[in-house]
């Protein structure tokens, strides 16, 4: 499935693209020229051949955009700038993958055998190996760990919504649409608290470039793509593949050595992955690759 291995790259790079970005400037300020840029470039794309969506689908994907992309980068993003350690944000969007594999049956029929189920379950011990180093009390708020948890649940709701929508608009068109949808929201949200101009460090638009090119055409694009094709239990699966593969971003980029703690979780992270989409795990309600 090489386009899962290209989707657990791609929406990795986006926590290497924050740390550039918020190093020079503030998290919305990042996200809202982030969303602008792509949201215009996407619409220039799509422009060539032009945007046709009826009314229901564009209500769809507004509903999509604001759950997927602002729901989940806002929770996350915003509670890590009130002080919530990013190791146990991270820890947080990891449940991600067991909410939806326990609400997919029900919902949408995708069930999960004996040994997916252990794989989900293990897949979460690994993540908890690769972050537990930054597993810190943190100077935040009570309430704000409440904002990783809204975003983890809005990026399960929005993966469900998708897959139960099953929609007909071309990848393309849907990613535009939704793109479009943050920037109005996250530049609506950084101009209320005064901080949408841009710094003139040229450090900041090397990472709006970043995020745009590699986080939101690469990673949500891909993640779009995975779901249609595969299934929500499988796309969110694969993101227990996203700390392991942050973290050799994190080597490469600014040599940051994983401990050796990390090492055994990313092991641990790989088994799992394999447990839930190898040949045995796979159950007759997924469709496979």
């Amino acid at each position: 499935m090489k386009v899962g291995a290209t989707f657990v790259v791609m929406w990795s790079s986006g926590f290497v693209g924050a740390t550039l970005g918020t190093r020079a400037a503030a998290a919305d300020t990042l996200l809202a020229w982030r969303y602008l840029a792509a949201a215009v470039l996407l619409l220039g794309l799509v422009g060539l051949r032009s945007l046709r969506l009826s009314g229901p689908a564009w209500g769809r994907q507004v509903a999509l955009g604001g759950l997927i992309q602002c729901g989940y980068l806002g929770g996350i993003v915003t509670g890590v700038g009130l002080g919530v350690p990013a190791g146990t944000a991270a820890l947080v969007a990891a449940l991600q993958p067991l909410v939806v594999a326990t609400a997919a049956g029900p919902l949408l029929g995708e069930r999960t055998t004996r040994r997916q189920r252990h794989g989900l379950a293990l897949g979460l011990v690994g993540v908890t190996l690769v972050v537990a180093g930054d597993l810190t009390g943190g100077g935040a708020p009570a309430w704000a760990y409440l904002l990783p948890v809204g975003g983890m649940l809005a990026l399960s709701g929005g993966t469900l919504l998708e897959r139960h929508w099953n929609p007909r608009e071309p990848l393309l068109d849907a990613l535009a649409a939704q793109t479009t949808v943050a920037a109005v929201l996250f530049i609506s949200a950084a101009a209320l608290a005064g901080h949408l101009r841009p710094p003139a460090d040229p450090s900041f638009w090397w990472a709006v470039a970043w995020v745009v090119v590699l986080s939101t055409f690469g990673g949500y694009g891909t993640y779009l793509a995975v779901l249609r094709r595969y299934g929500a239990t499988r796309v969110s699966t694969l993101l227990y593949l996203t700390p392991p593969t942050t973290a050799i971003w994190a080597l490469v980029m600014f040599g940051e050595q994983p401990r050796p703690l990390a090492l055994g979780g990313f092991v641990i992270c790989a088994g799992a992955v394999r447990l839930v989409l190898g040949r045995g795990g796979r159950s007759r309600d997924t469709v496979a690759p």
